[in-house]
């Protein structure tokens, strides 16, 4: 029996509890996720859920069986509820007016990260099942289908939700969930293929996983062409002259799956990065794009490199692969550099990460004053030594902090990071020691004498400190990611800090009787924040409609990708 038409957005009626954006800078979700993701990066090689896929069954899934077929692909969506039904409502749509009519697809991809910051079966529900299916209650005939591939943080719990929503043939919404593993193939019309692989932590493809695709290259003929799906655009940062690991495994698969069969990669997809950029061939017409506007906070794409050479020098499959050029064709937004100031609205953005400068400001402010209250009527070195020890040791504490927080997803420090993150703790530091400074000066110099005088300086060093101090310090590193930003540092965390929810999109693409495949890139400059119960409305139609009408664009005109190279 289908749930009751909503009245309003309460969770009583919705049946799950709309979220609000992530703030990735929050203490708690800092510590979260990063235990999260830790747990799951060591544990994952011992206990590898992909491995175990090897026993459900192995299915190719066939929707060949189409003149002509359009699929749509989105990725990052499991964020704050307006941004995500702002897409979802976008997707669920029956027909889209992009400059020409676009019928909804009869494929929806999931491109990776279903779900934030990490995922459980409640957070799967309120932030990403939930929310299509208010877009699209039901559909009407053949509903269309839904694959989903898993990202990082899918992986956060090993595996285990994602396999239980996506895996198990039940029904997203008005969307069906066919897939029964993690990864899967679907062939498509006119000798067009849609390969998705689970590479887990960028790291590489498991023994099940490669049987599977083995055997469904069986049917792979010379000539057809193959759309990949990964869960990261690895061709960026192995391209660009950074770590290669992840894109080894994109070539590795190629040539040991598909080139075999004489067939082609036409055109790689990704998300993860939350923005849209595509680089197309130097010398052809293959693409490899990453659009990952689902839903996510906005990423920056001021700092893309305009060329990639794949695979790149450092490859280890290099010499098992020819060289290929790829340039910079297109990007959205255009200019994030004009964004990263919005990073000052940080204390505001994350309140708790206001908390956490605070309490870091309290510690460390204390720590000099005890340094310069004992070492006043200490003496000797080992007087000097035991009034300054904890001032040393909260400094330690905050260069460390700073050079970690300077090579946040990195594979190791160079000296740029090394310095950068010197120069972040010592202006922490800096604001420690001036503040300490003032409160002697207002002790020594200012208030009366007594206990009223003793208690106004305690006063204004126990509030003072954390809330005007630790605001004032926050925007310290505000400054301080705006400044390393303009140097490729710290690029995810000036953006990340902001949760900017505009400028969302997704890919729809359309298999043609000609056998050419277009690719229309959709983006949506502004979502909606205010939305309308619609109690009355059918049972396709969504829950809520938007204020004001949703106004989606293309990005660029539509990309012309033939089946032969």
């Amino acid at each position: 029996m289908p749930r009751p038409r909503p009245q309003d957005m309460t969770e009583l009626q919705l049946g799950f509890r709309p979220q609000k954006a992530v703030r990735w800078l929050a203490p708690k979700v800092l510590i979260t996720t990063g235990a999260q993701s830790l747990v799951a990066e060591i544990f994952g090689s011992y206990a590898d859920k992909r491995e175990l896929q090897g026993s459900l069954p192995a299915t190719v899934h066939d929707h060949s069986d189409h003149d002509e077929l359009w699929l749509d692909f989105v990725a990052d969506t499991g964020d704050g509820f307006d941004a995500t039904y702002s897409v979802a409502s976008l997707l669920a749509a029956p027909e889209l007016d992009l400059g020409t009519p676009t019928p909804r697809g009869h494929l929806l991809i999931m491109g990776g990260d279903e779900v934030y910051p990490a995922a459980s079966t409640v957070a799967y529900e309120d932030r990403s099942k939930g929310v299509y299916r208010a877009a699209l209650p039901a559909a009407p005939n053949a509903a269309p289908t839904l694959f989903a591939l898993p990202g990082n943080h899918d992986w956060y719990d090993g595996l285990t939700s994602f396999l239980r929503v996506f895996a198990q043939q039940r029904p997203f919404g008005g969307w069906q969930t066919q897939q029964t593993r993690s990864y899967f193939a679907v062939k498509l019309p006119h000798r067009w293929w849609l390969y998705a692989i689970d590479t887990q932590f960028d790291d590489y493809v498991d023994a099940p996983q490669l049987e599977y695709f083995r055997a469904a290259a069986e049917d792979l003929r010379g000539g057809d062409a193959v759309i990949l799906c990964t869960s990261t655009p690895a061709w960026v940062p192995a391209g660009s002259g950074g770590r290669t690991k992840g894109y080894d495994t994109i070539e590795f698969f190629q040539r040991e799956i598909i080139r075999q069969r004489g067939a082609t990669v036409r055109v790689m997809l990704s998300g993860d990065k939350h923005h849209y950029a595509r680089y197309t061939e130097r010398a052809g017409s293959g693409q490899k794009i990453t659009s990952g506007l689902g839903g996510a906070y906005l990423a920056a794409t001021h700092k893309l490199p305009a060329e990639l050479t794949l695979p790149p020098p450092k490859s280890r499959v290099r010499e098992a692969a020819h060289p290929t050029r790829f340039g910079l064709a297109s990007r959205y937004p255009e200019h994030t550099d004009r964004l990263a100031a919005g990073i000052f609205r940080l204390p505001w953005r994350n309140p708790g990460f206001w908390g956490l400068t605070g309490l870091t400001q309290l510690v460390a402010t204390m720590a000099i004053l005890y340094g310069l209250g004992e070492s006043a009527v200490r003496s000797g070195v080992f007087g000097l030594l035991a009034s300054w020890s904890p001032a040393v040791f909260a400094t330690a504490v905050l260069v460390l902090a700073g050079v970690a927080f300077a090579r946040l997803e990195l594979p190791r420090t160079d000296q740029r990071h090394l310095v950068a993150g010197v120069l972040h703790a010592m202006a922490h530091l800096a604001l420690s020691v001036g503040w300490a400074l003032v409160i002697r000066w207002l002790y020594q110099d200012v208030v009366p004498d007594g206990a009223l005088g003793d208690w106004l300086v305690f006063l204004i060093g126990a509030i003072g400190t954390p809330v005007l101090i630790g605001f004032v310090d926050a925007e310290v590193v505000a400054l301080y990611l705006l400044v390393a930003s303009r140097f490729g540092i710290n690029l995810n965390e000036v953006m990340a800090g902001q949760s900017i929810e505009d400028h969302k999109g997704f890919l729809r693409l359309r298999i043609g009787s000609d056998g050419s495949l277009t690719i229309y890139p959709v983006k949506l400059d502004r979502i909606c924040r205010e939305w309308r119960a619609n109690p009355m409305g059918g049972p396709t139609e969504p829950w809520f409609t938007p204020a004001q009408p949703l106004k989606p664009e293309l990005i660029e005109q539509p990309i012309e990708v033939p089946r032969m190279p």
